[in-house]
């Protein structure tokens, strides 16, 4: 009796520890945390100029709208 006891606490045991890997912790952000965004079509200074695309003007939302789009489409298989 004492090996089928030992057998059910083990199943037991194994059961609680796989119930337990489907919680999830709280994913919440403390105020110090969070940085205010910048928009997107200012650059940083700290910006590598090679990854500043050709005819982009820093701080014009339109010029980066456009690149954008342009980008965009040089991706899409349907416009080729």
């Amino acid at each position: 009796m004492s090996a089928a006891r030992a057998l059910f606490g083990i199943a037991a045991l194994l059961g609680t520890l796989s119930l337990s890997a489907c919680s999830e912790r709280p994913q919440t952000m403390d105020a110090a945390s969070r940085a205010p965004d910048a928009q997107p079509w200012t650059a940083s200074k700290d910006a590598n100029p090679a990854f500043k695309a050709a005819g982009w003007k820093e701080g014009d939302k339109t010029a980066w709208e456009e690149q954008i789009r342009k980008r965009n489409q040089a991706q899409n298989d349907y416009a080729r």
